[in-house]
């Protein structure tokens, strides 16, 4: 990178450490700082919402589908926009008015307004923990990009500087800091990858029929996807439009429900088709560029993470000025979802579980101070995990996953099974949870493997569990009720 690069993205990122200290001289309680005083609109919302969810994971990780299998690794974001709808539809109505009415903060809190203190409680661990390791998938996507691009620079140091960035302007700013960041981030993101990043890369590697010529035919098809795979999608990606600490606390911020249903709009079609093409595209030119040669003496393409392959392209191609602007798009990005998954395992740590075994009562003043504290530290902590982990799409989507498998089930059976009860929501949290992590951990073969070319996500299982828990304790204690018992 040019000397002129390094100014125009050393000024980008003092710009957003600007934001978050304006926002930190705003905030005046803890009200402020999780949930934006509850007077944002659709627009500001709605980008802050795909930002979040697409952010620097997806946008890295889509870069290594479309360089693995092409414009059908669209198709992941494409449960992305049916997610945001049907929760548009089905969850903000219920959940917009419960929020405001009852000043809630953070999702476990409606565990405990349907359930008890002790659901919340499971709730808000699982939440913090499947967002502690979502912040550190962002940081880590960072640290990859920064690394490929910026000479001499390792991956440990770029997690740290990245990380320090996002972790001090979250820390001190809160939520509004947050939604005001990601609504610039995501306007240069955009702005960087339909008149930079795609233009100048498509002309680079030779134009379409160069494209078309070095590609396998299944990577300009939109077919080359399995329904397993689609599956594996689905089920993880869906349910956490409405167990998503991160969407609970823009629903909560957003003035009405009908401004809240708008954002969600915006949202899902922000994500597909907009974001999904254009990030597999550019993971498509990536590996047109590394198979015509112009990584050599970069890498060895032969054992590159596929990760890498887009990251690399921008720094081959790009000329002076150019890339500081482009790189800038793509940390746009991977802040405005590390930013936001910050929040939300701070208000998790500090709402639903904190505050629940406290006995004190603080001030306004000092709660605020909690929980800038309490954000640094997670955000500290994420660093250090983002530094044991080597691949983005994988530590996110297990991120996904574990909450996905403890948390959907119990939050659907609250809004729509009068049999619900807090004894079936607990363990089917529990046991779902846990069946996900530890298929995940242990790395077993999981059942049916024999019938299928791949593996079924992890999360299936779990959610299976849970939900299989769920209607039978449910049932059980139900009856019991029913017969005095």
């Amino acid at each position: 990178m040019h000397t002129v690069d390094y100014l125009i993205f050393v000024v980008y990122m003092l710009a957003m450490l600007a934001v978050g200290f304006y926002f930190y001289k705003k905030n005046k309680s803890s009200e402020d700082f999780y949930v934006s005083g509850r007077n944002m609109n659709s627009w500001h919302i709605g980008l802050s919402v795909v930002a979040t969810d697409v952010g620097g994971g997806f946008s890295i990780g889509l870069g290594g589908l479309g360089f693995t299998m092409g414009i059908s690794g669209s198709w992941m974001l494409f449960t992305g926009l049916i997610g945001a709808w049907l929760s548009a539809v089905l969850l903000i109505p219920k959940i917009s008015t419960l929020g405001h009415k009852h000043k809630f903060f953070t999702f476990p809190q409606i565990f405990n307004h349907f359930y008890n203190a002790k659901v919340a409680l499971l709730a808000g661990v699982i939440s913090a923990i499947g967002y502690l390791g979502f912040t550190s998938s962002q940081v880590l996507a960072g640290a990859k990009l920064a690394s490929a691009t910026i000479e001499g620079l390792n991956l440990q140091w770029a997690l740290i500087i990245m990380g320090a960035i996002a972790v001090i302007y979250t820390s001190i700013g809160g939520l509004k800091a947050v939604i005001y960041t990601d609504t610039i981030q995501w306007i240069i993101l955009i702005a960087g990858l339909v008149f930079i990043g795609i233009p100048i890369a498509y002309n680079a590697v030779g134009g379409y029929d160069v494209i078309k010529s070095t590609l396998a035919p299944e990577y300009l098809s939109l077919q080359n996807v399995t329904w397993y795979q689609i599956l594996n999608w689905s089920v993880t990606i869906i349910p956490i439009w409405f167990i998503g600490m991160t969407l609970y606390q823009r629903i909560y911020a957003c003035k009405s429900e009908k401004e809240a249903k708008k954002a969600w709009f915006i949202a899902g079609l922000f994500e597909w088709p907009i974001m999904a093409f254009m990030g597999v595209i550019l993971g498509m030119l990536a590996k047109v560029a590394a198979v015509q040669g112009l990584f050599d003496g970069i890498t060895d393409t032969s054992t590159m993470d596929s990760e890498m392959g887009l990251p690399i392209l921008l720094s081959t191609i790009l000329p002076v000025g150019l890339m500081g602007l482009m790189l800038s798009s793509y940390f746009s990005a991977i802040l405005s979802t590390a930013d936001s998954c910050l929040m939300a395992a701070s208000g998790n740590i500090v709402t639903d579980i904190i505050s629940k075994f406290s006995k004190r009562e603080y001030s306004e003043k000092k709660m605020l101070q909690i929980s800038q504290i309490v954000t640094l530290s997670i955000g500290l902590f994420a660093i250090v995990l983002a530094s044991q982990m080597q691949n983005v799409l994988e530590l996110m989507l297990y991120s996904y996953a574990f909450m996905v498998s403890g948390l959907f089930v119990p939050v659907i059976g609250a809004l729509y099974w009068r049999k619900s009860n807090p004894k079936a929501a607990f363990w089917s949290m529990l046991l779902g949870g846990s069946t996900t992590i530890i298929l995940i951990i242990t790395n077993n073969k999981l059942p049916f493997d024999m019938a299928l070319p791949k593996h079924l996500d992890a999360n299936i299982f779990g959610i299976s569990i849970s939900l299989v828990t769920f209607i039978l304790l449910s049932n059980y204690y139900s009856k019991r009720i029913n017969h005095g018992i």
